[in-house]
């Protein structure tokens, strides 16, 4: 096999007629086939590479994948990935895939503002120190205080990462809470010619790094807010916990090629949990990154983290969907930055604003909105100065960034702006740092403030603004933006998993940018206040990493489901959790198992855990072929599945989702592991909609000891005739006196037919 491979090496390093269209891709290999006389599979693919064709560079390969991957990835043009491809010491070669980043109120809100005071009347039983977070993001601003190590112990000696030097950025920066930070750029500067003057340093000139990083595991900072905004104690959800960033995304995105290289390099430094707010569209598993790199991290026992996507309210919009991935949704707090347009005919209209500066004073002004050549979208070049300057100007939201319409507003002359929702956003709220006064309102309003506009011969209007509110009701509420399932790549698999705090989140930033990330923003802060799944992500990889402290030995699916069952419906009105993109009762579709409860999660009672022999029997049972399986779970030795599964939904998974194709009858069945005392009895109570019956047998479920497995049968029947279609949902619950053990349910008919 090896000679095979150094003769298709030959033949694309050779050949003149591949010289032209290159292009990035990944190369997975048979690793085992490496030749005893090389010492790494470095060696084996550059000195192939290099010895083969005297214009091959050493820096010919970007990566030597070797953890949470095996293969590599070059530069190649489509006559060389076929030769490739017709190698048997290739499982696959894929083209370089560009992925999005998913753009201190919250300890409070989940009610861990003193991490000790989590475990009260538990007891730990590792530090929390000794737990580590890698974040794959825009790097780090280490000079943020809340990266401050003051009364932390010595780096735990099972550490094996560094902290790289680049361009402004000094090994030194690193600390006992910093305890590495990396790069990866070869995938962003090769990809089709792309010049860039960004900085080859792990130093985070976008912002987004340091906030999310900072949110998982932030040190407390005093008297932190964003120009008096949220203003009180910053802090990250495992606040004892150590940190260590690897820069993969850049200002054009992130590069898959780059990402790989960064869970690679995370794993075998030694992370326990991985963060990571990024993602693009929906693939199958062989051929997405980040699921192939999870599902090793997952097998090292590694939590894994990742961001639903921002591309809700549309279904089937999710992003990292496998189930060894933790896939987290956002929703809102109970806190708000409320601000008014009160308009010429006296009415008030309340929004949201993190505007800061002298306001536009008492007196209103002129208020206008332009319907023709997209002028509503406010998009850049499309107001005329004329009939904006020094009138307030109302935005549609949509298509170009919020605070973009804000700069757009504020270089044609104009003195204000409203942005008002349209359907997509429905009533959800985001504040933002705008560069001019602006209000941010909800559709309702906003259609009300068209009326007025198309109504009124002379429409007037000045905004004002009310800092902060805490006690906001209802919260939590799910997010528009967040992605909803259902899962499209394997629709028997409940997508996301949780919500988490995801809307208007303090935490660390950038001094190398302004707080909106425009160019003309010259504005400097420590902390600034985002929104979107990139922030809700980062709040479960920190719970994760507490949970991982109480409970060392805790495999991450078990982790996974203490987070999940546990997980609340109801909101601070004790009212089912609603949907910001049109106010109605929100599904599992967009919340999954609900919002995450820290408290209940560690103590679960009962967890459904999941080996990686279950998980490779999971992705047998996909129709992949051998290679394509092999890709996924790295196991390149593997001729054939010994074991699969009957249906993908039989995986032992903390949630349910039931398609009704051609059967009326779905038959799953469930192992229980207790966690929690000796002797604990367990009964079921079962939710379902009209149409569904739900029988499990049986009912009761006893466990003698700590450690006790017990299986359960629970058997979907539809009532509906053949042909019916729509959504539905319901629950599992095993109770006792101190635990419920909550398991979602959601049911299809026809679609996935």
């Amino acid at each position: 096999m090896a000679s095979l491979l150094w003769f298709w090496l030959c033949f694309l390093l050779l050949d003149p007629s591949t010289a032209d269209d290159k292009r990035t891709y990944i190369v997975q290999m048979n690793h085992h086939l490496k030749p005893t006389s090389y010492l790494t599979h470095h060696d084996w693919y550059a000195d192939s590479l290099q010895s083969l064709a005297s214009t091959t560079t050493p820096d010919a390969i970007l990566y030597s994948y070797t953890t949470a991957y095996h293969g590599f990835s070059a530069s190649l043009d489509l006559e060389q990935v076929e030769a490739l491809r017709q190698s048997d010491s290739v499982l696959g070669v894929y083209e370089d895939t560009l992925y999005q980043l998913h753009t201190t109120r919250t300890p409070e809100f989940l009610g861990i503002q003193d991490e000790l005071g989590l475990w009260t009347g538990q007891q730990l039983n590792a530090p929390a120190h000794d737990v580590i977070i890698g974040v794959l993001d825009t790097g780090v601003w280490p000079e943020s205080r809340s990266f401050d190590d003051a009364g932390m112990p010595a780096v735990p000696s099972r550490w094996r990462g560094e902290c790289e030097e680049g361009e402004d950025f000094k090994a030194t920066v690193c600390n006992k809470k910093l305890i590495g930070a990396r790069k990866f750029s070869k995938g962003f500067r090769l990809a089709a010619g792309v010049i860039s003057k960004e900085k080859d340093s792990p130093r985070d000139q976008d912002g987004h790094g340091t906030h999310t990083s900072t949110t998982a595991a932030g040190s407390q900072v005093a008297n932190a807010s964003l120009f008096g905004f949220a203003s009180g104690t910053a802090r990250g959800m495992a606040v004892h916990a150590r940190v260590a960033t690897y820069k993969v995304c850049w200002k054009t995105g992130c590069f898959g090629s780059d990402i790989l290289a960064g869970m690679d390099r995370a794993i075998s430094d030694g992370v326990d949990v991985l963060s990571m707010s990024l993602g693009g569209g929906s693939a199958p598993y062989y051929r997405d990154t980040i699921a192939i790199g999870a599902f090793k991290a997952m097998e090292m026992g590694v939590f894994v983290s990742c961001s639903a996507g921002n591309s809700g309210p549309a279904k089937t919009s999710l992003a990292n969907v496998a189930p060894w991935i933790m896939t987290v949704g956002a929703g809102t707090l109970d806190r708000d930055f409320p601000a008014y347009a009160i308009l010429g005919n006296g009415k008030r209209a309340t929004g949201v604003s993190l505007y800061s500066g002298k306001g536009m004073g008492d007196k209103p002004v002129e208020l206008v909105y332009f319907t023709s050549n997209s002028s509503n979208l406010c998009l850049s070049g499309s107001l005329q100065p004329e009939a904006v300057r020094g009138k307030v100007v109302f935005c549609d939201r949509g298509v170009n960034p919020r605070v973009e319409k804000g700069q757009v507003v504020k270089e044609a002359g104009g003195i204000g702006m409203i942005l008002g929702n349209t359907a997509e956003s429905g009533e959800e709220l985001v504040a933002d740092s705008h560069l001019l006064p602006a209000v941010a309102v909800g559709r309702k309003t906003g259609d009300e403030i068209r009326e007025y506009l198309k109504t009124e011969a002379n429409p007037m209007a000045v905004l004002r603004f009310g800092g902060t509110v805490l006690g906001v009701k209802p919260s939590p509420v799910v997010a528009a933006f967040s992605s909803r399932g259902p899962n499209m790549v394997t629709p028997q698999i409940l997508k996301p998993d949780v919500i988490g705090p995801g809307v208007n989140i303090l935490a660390g930033w950038s001094e190398g940018i302004g707080p909106t990330g425009l160019e003309t923003d010259v504005r400097k802060t420590q902390f600034n206040i985002m929104s979107g799944t990139s922030m809700s992500c980062p709040h479960i990889s920190g719970l994760a990493a507490l949970l991982k402290a109480a409970h060392p030995g805790w495999s991450p699916s078990a982790i996974k489901s203490a987070l999940m069952t546990t997980a609340y419906t109801l909101d601070n009105t004790r009212t089912p959790l609603r949907d910001a993109a049109g106010g109605q009762p929100s599904t599992p579709w967009a919340h999954g198992a609900g919002h995450v409860d820290p408290h209940k999660a560690l103590s679960p009672g009962l967890v459904y855990d999941i080996s990686t022999e279950e998980y490779i029997a999971f992705v047998c049972s996909l129709g992949y072929d051998i290679k394509q399986v092999q890709a996924v779970v790295n196991r390149p030795n593997m001729t054939a599945c010994t074991k699969r599964l009957g249906d993908p939904g039989r995986l032992n998974y903390p949630s349910f989702s039931v398609l009704f194709g051609k059967s009326r009858v779905v038959r799953y069945t469930r192992q229980l592991t207790n966690v929690g005392a000796a002797g604990s009895v367990y009964n079921v109570e079962a939710e379902a909609p009209q149409g569904v019956e739900v029988r499990v047998k049986p009912k009761q479920l006893v466990f003698k000891k700590v450690g006790d497995r017990m299986r359960y049968t629970v058997t979907f029947v539809s009532q509906r005739q053949r042909g019916g279609s729509g959504d539905a949902f319901g629950s599992i619950t095993w109770k006792n006196a101190g635990n419920q053990v909550r398991s979602p349910v959601a049911f299809g008919w026809e679609r996935f037919a």
